[in-house]
Protein backbone atom coordinates (compact mmCIF):
# COMPACT_ATOMS: atom_id res chain seq x y z
CA UNK A 1 0.00 0.00 0.00
CA UNK A 2 2.82 2.12 0.78
CA UNK A 3 4.67 1.89 -2.14
CA UNK A 4 1.40 1.96 -4.74
CA UNK A 5 0.74 5.44 -2.65
CA UNK A 6 4.45 6.51 -3.20
CA UNK A 7 4.15 5.62 -7.19
CA UNK A 8 1.02 7.39 -7.67
CA UNK A 9 2.17 10.81 -5.45
CA UNK A 10 5.53 10.84 -7.17
CA UNK A 11 3.11 10.39 -11.04
CA UNK A 12 1.10 13.24 -10.02
CA UNK A 13 4.17 15.27 -8.76
CA UNK A 14 5.61 14.62 -12.46
CA UNK A 15 3.12 15.97 -14.20
CA UNK A 16 2.73 19.39 -12.00
CA UNK A 17 6.33 20.06 -12.79
CA UNK A 18 6.43 18.88 -16.41
CA UNK A 19 3.66 21.28 -16.84
CA UNK A 20 3.92 24.18 -14.50
CA UNK A 21 8.01 24.71 -14.70
CA UNK A 22 8.14 25.25 -18.05
CA UNK A 23 5.00 26.81 -18.59
CA UNK A 24 6.56 29.13 -15.84
CA UNK A 25 4.00 29.73 -13.32
CA UNK A 26 1.60 27.95 -11.31
CA UNK A 27 -1.42 30.53 -12.43
CA UNK A 28 -3.27 27.87 -14.95
CA UNK A 29 -6.56 26.79 -13.93
CA UNK A 30 -7.36 23.87 -16.89
CA UNK A 31 -3.87 22.02 -15.59
CA UNK A 32 -5.16 22.52 -11.88
CA UNK A 33 -8.16 20.78 -12.87
CA UNK A 34 -6.83 17.84 -14.65
CA UNK A 35 -4.90 17.19 -11.43
CA UNK A 36 -7.70 17.57 -9.51
CA UNK A 37 -9.57 15.10 -11.51
CA UNK A 38 -6.27 12.47 -11.12
CA UNK A 39 -6.71 12.88 -7.62
CA UNK A 40 -10.12 12.21 -7.07
CA UNK A 41 -10.30 9.42 -9.51
CA UNK A 42 -7.19 7.68 -7.76
CA UNK A 43 -8.74 8.62 -4.64
CA UNK A 44 -12.18 7.02 -5.53
CA UNK A 45 -10.31 3.96 -7.23
CA UNK A 46 -8.69 3.12 -4.64
CA UNK A 47 -11.05 3.32 -2.22
CA UNK A 48 -13.32 0.96 -4.78
CA UNK A 49 -10.29 -1.49 -4.37
CA UNK A 50 -9.62 -1.46 -0.86
CA UNK A 51 -13.28 -2.72 -0.42
CA UNK A 52 -13.27 -5.30 -3.35
CA UNK A 53 -10.21 -6.18 -4.14
CA UNK A 54 -7.41 -4.96 -2.05
CA UNK A 55 -4.78 -7.51 -3.75
CA UNK A 56 -4.44 -5.94 -7.17
CA UNK A 57 -3.31 -2.92 -5.21
CA UNK A 58 -0.73 -4.99 -4.46
CA UNK A 59 -0.25 -6.65 -7.64
CA UNK A 60 0.09 -2.96 -9.49
CA UNK A 61 2.55 -2.06 -7.13
CA UNK A 62 5.25 -3.76 -8.72
CA UNK A 63 6.81 -5.48 -11.66
CA UNK A 64 6.34 -9.47 -11.15
CA UNK A 65 7.29 -12.59 -12.40
CA UNK A 66 6.01 -13.52 -15.52
CA UNK A 67 5.71 -10.13 -17.16
CA UNK A 68 6.46 -9.93 -20.75
CA UNK A 69 10.04 -8.72 -22.06
CA UNK A 70 7.92 -6.88 -24.74
CA UNK A 71 5.65 -4.71 -22.20
CA UNK A 72 8.41 -2.87 -20.43
CA UNK A 73 8.16 -0.35 -22.85
CA UNK A 74 4.69 -0.02 -23.62
CA UNK A 75 4.41 0.28 -19.58
CA UNK A 76 6.54 2.58 -19.60
CA UNK A 77 5.02 5.03 -22.23
CA UNK A 78 1.32 4.59 -21.26
CA UNK A 79 2.20 4.57 -17.48
CA UNK A 80 4.38 7.44 -17.43
CA UNK A 81 6.61 9.00 -20.27
CA UNK A 82 3.58 9.66 -22.43
CA UNK A 83 1.67 11.19 -19.72
CA UNK A 84 4.46 13.52 -18.71
CA UNK A 85 5.69 14.30 -22.22
CA UNK A 86 2.35 15.58 -23.20
CA UNK A 87 2.41 18.02 -20.04
CA UNK A 88 5.75 19.32 -21.06
CA UNK A 89 4.79 20.07 -24.32
CA UNK A 90 1.82 21.71 -23.00
CA UNK A 91 3.96 23.68 -20.79
CA UNK A 92 6.41 24.78 -23.21
CA UNK A 93 2.71 25.88 -25.40
CA UNK A 94 1.86 28.02 -22.85
CA UNK A 95 4.99 29.88 -21.98
CA UNK A 96 5.74 30.25 -25.66
CA UNK A 97 2.32 30.57 -27.40
CA UNK A 98 2.66 28.38 -30.00
CA UNK A 99 -1.34 27.63 -30.10
CA UNK A 100 -3.36 30.03 -30.69
CA UNK A 101 -5.97 31.28 -28.29
CA UNK A 102 -8.02 27.64 -27.15
CA UNK A 103 -11.76 28.62 -26.23
CA UNK A 104 -12.29 27.84 -22.63
CA UNK A 105 -15.93 26.14 -23.35
CA UNK A 106 -13.95 23.58 -25.05
CA UNK A 107 -11.33 23.10 -22.50
CA UNK A 108 -14.40 22.60 -20.31
CA UNK A 109 -15.88 20.19 -22.83
CA UNK A 110 -12.59 17.85 -22.95
CA UNK A 111 -12.47 17.85 -19.32
CA UNK A 112 -15.68 16.02 -19.35
CA UNK A 113 -14.50 13.40 -21.79
CA UNK A 114 -11.17 12.98 -19.72
CA UNK A 115 -13.78 12.53 -17.11
CA UNK A 116 -15.14 9.38 -18.40
CA UNK A 117 -12.18 7.98 -19.96
CA UNK A 118 -10.74 8.13 -16.25
CA UNK A 119 -14.01 6.53 -15.00
CA UNK A 120 -14.59 4.51 -17.85
CA UNK A 121 -10.65 2.94 -16.48
CA UNK A 122 -11.63 2.96 -12.59
CA UNK A 123 -14.76 0.92 -13.47
CA UNK A 124 -12.59 -1.92 -15.66
CA UNK A 125 -9.86 -2.20 -12.97
CA UNK A 126 -12.76 -2.60 -10.10
CA UNK A 127 -14.49 -5.22 -12.10
CA UNK A 128 -11.64 -7.14 -13.31
CA UNK A 129 -9.35 -8.25 -10.46
CA UNK A 130 -6.46 -9.25 -12.42
CA UNK A 131 -5.95 -5.47 -14.15
CA UNK A 132 -2.18 -5.83 -14.08
CA UNK A 133 0.25 -2.92 -14.64
CA UNK A 134 1.94 -5.30 -17.10
CA UNK A 135 1.10 -8.32 -19.39
CA UNK A 136 0.94 -11.49 -17.69
CA UNK A 137 -0.69 -14.48 -16.87
CA UNK A 138 -1.52 -14.11 -13.26
CA UNK A 139 -1.21 -17.94 -12.44
CA UNK A 140 -0.35 -17.43 -8.49
CA UNK A 141 -3.72 -15.24 -8.13
CA UNK A 142 -5.93 -17.88 -9.79
CA UNK A 143 -6.14 -16.02 -13.45
CA UNK A 144 -9.33 -15.93 -15.03
CA UNK A 145 -11.26 -14.21 -17.68
CA UNK A 146 -13.07 -10.91 -16.39
CA UNK A 147 -16.34 -10.74 -18.18
CA UNK A 148 -18.62 -8.48 -16.02
CA UNK A 149 -19.13 -4.91 -16.29
CA UNK A 150 -17.79 -2.92 -19.01
CA UNK A 151 -15.93 -6.20 -20.50
CA UNK A 152 -19.50 -7.12 -21.90
CA UNK A 153 -18.91 -4.52 -24.49
CA UNK A 154 -15.26 -4.58 -25.31
CA UNK A 155 -12.25 -6.90 -24.55
CA UNK A 156 -9.87 -3.81 -23.34
CA UNK A 157 -12.27 -1.19 -21.76
CA UNK A 158 -9.29 0.15 -19.62
CA UNK A 159 -7.49 0.60 -22.82
CA UNK A 160 -10.39 2.78 -24.26
CA UNK A 161 -10.08 4.85 -21.02
CA UNK A 162 -6.50 5.54 -20.74
CA UNK A 163 -6.81 6.58 -24.67
CA UNK A 164 -9.51 8.41 -24.14
CA UNK A 165 -7.85 10.47 -21.46
CA UNK A 166 -4.68 10.57 -23.27
CA UNK A 167 -6.07 12.61 -26.25
CA UNK A 168 -7.89 14.78 -24.41
CA UNK A 169 -5.39 16.05 -22.17
CA UNK A 170 -3.66 18.77 -25.02
CA UNK A 171 -7.37 20.16 -25.35
CA UNK A 172 -7.71 20.45 -21.91
CA UNK A 173 -4.84 22.34 -21.36
CA UNK A 174 -4.95 24.18 -25.11
CA UNK A 175 -2.19 22.64 -26.76
CA UNK A 176 -2.89 21.78 -30.06
CA UNK A 177 1.24 20.32 -30.45
CA UNK A 178 0.57 19.01 -27.27
CA UNK A 179 -1.47 16.11 -29.76
CA UNK A 180 1.89 14.75 -30.92
CA UNK A 181 3.52 13.16 -27.59
CA UNK A 182 -0.45 12.17 -26.89
CA UNK A 183 -1.26 10.85 -30.39
CA UNK A 184 2.26 8.94 -30.26
CA UNK A 185 1.03 7.61 -26.66
CA UNK A 186 -2.38 6.52 -28.43
CA UNK A 187 -0.36 4.42 -31.00
CA UNK A 188 1.57 2.46 -28.38
CA UNK A 189 -1.92 1.86 -26.79
CA UNK A 190 -3.63 0.57 -29.99
CA UNK A 191 -0.11 -1.92 -30.18
CA UNK A 192 -0.46 -2.89 -26.43
CA UNK A 193 -3.97 -4.08 -26.99
CA UNK A 194 -3.26 -6.09 -30.39
CA UNK A 195 -0.12 -7.73 -28.65
CA UNK A 196 -2.27 -8.81 -25.29
CA UNK A 197 -4.89 -9.47 -26.70
CA UNK A 198 -2.98 -12.25 -28.78
CA UNK A 199 -1.40 -13.63 -25.28
CA UNK A 200 -4.44 -13.62 -23.83
CA UNK A 201 -5.65 -15.65 -26.40
CA UNK A 202 -2.75 -18.17 -26.28
CA UNK A 203 -2.24 -18.71 -22.51
CA UNK A 204 -5.28 -17.75 -20.39
CA UNK A 205 -8.21 -20.30 -20.64
CA UNK A 206 -11.48 -19.77 -21.85
CA UNK A 207 -10.28 -16.16 -23.61
CA UNK A 208 -10.52 -17.48 -26.67
CA UNK A 209 -14.30 -18.49 -26.21
CA UNK A 210 -14.41 -15.21 -24.62
CA UNK A 211 -13.16 -13.11 -27.53
CA UNK A 212 -15.53 -14.82 -29.78
CA UNK A 213 -18.52 -13.72 -27.56
CA UNK A 214 -17.21 -10.33 -27.37
CA UNK A 215 -15.53 -9.41 -30.35
CA UNK A 216 -14.44 -6.33 -30.67
CA UNK A 217 -11.21 -5.17 -28.53
CA UNK A 218 -11.38 -1.20 -27.97
CA UNK A 219 -14.28 0.11 -30.53
CA UNK A 220 -17.66 -1.77 -30.72
CA UNK A 221 -18.40 -2.34 -35.04
CA UNK A 222 -14.72 -1.19 -35.92
CA UNK A 223 -11.97 -2.61 -33.82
Amino acid sequence: MRKRAAQLVFFLVLLACAYFVPAGGAGFAMAWALLGLYVFGMAVTTALLLARNPGLIAERAAMHAGAKRWDKPFAAILGLLGPAATWLVAGLDARFGWTPHFPREAQLATLVIAALGYALTSWAMVSNPFFSGFVRIQKERGHRVASGGPYRIVRHPGYVGILTLALATPFVLGSVWALIPAGLTAVAGVIRTALEDRTLRRELDGYEAYARAVRYRLVPGIW
